[in-house]
């Protein structure tokens, strides 16, 4: 905003310049959102909201569903567990958390199951489920790898109310 532009209808007079109210409220929006999502880089909640909102626009157009449900998931994980993504297709995981890697799997709206398929013969000591349901909301589960079933392959495959009961 111009500084001439400002005045008592649309700023406040404070510590000898004008602060206007949009640079106060956005600031107050800043730490709401670094209250609500303390692990968060909180510039990505305005993006994740806006993929969730994209996603859910189109199908409620055409019916049809776009390809960005892993994204989503990620970015799901970095907001709300403050995990730190790798680069798009590194192998082994998706992210770290602390001293911890953690492989993503997000459950799509349109899947029949809520199974997710888990390679176990990649390096990852957490693993964490995202659910995105038939309304668009998002939650997700995370747990420790050690916690996860014994078995003989190297795919495991388990479903979210399983997933939910291994959870601390």
């Amino acid at each position: 905003m111009e500084p001439d532009l400002l005045g008592c209808e649309n700023a406040v007079w404070d510590d000898g310049e004008w602060v206007s109210w949009q640079s106060i409220n956005s600031h107050l929006a800043r730490l709401e959102l670094e209250a609500q999502y303390p692990k968060a880089n909180v510039e990505l909640v305005p993006i994740f909201e806006e993929m969730v909102n994209l996603a859910h626009g189109y199908n409620l157009m055409t019916g049809r569903h776009l390809s960005i449900y892993g994204d989503i998931g990620e970015l799901f994980g970095a907001i709300h567990f403050g995990i730190e993504l790798h680069k798009n297709y590194a192998m082994g995981s998706d992210g770290r958390m602390g001293n911890d890697f953690v492989e993503i799997k997000t459950i799509t709206p349109f899947k029949n199951s809520h199974n997710v398929t888990v390679r176990l013969d990649r390096h990852f000591n957490k693993l964490l489920v995202v659910r995105i349901d038939e309304s668009f909301s998002v939650s997700g589960l995370l747990v420790a790898r050690s916690k996860l079933p014994k078995v003989k392959s190297s795919v495991l495959t388990i479903g979210w109310d399983s997933i939910s009961k291994l959870v601390d």
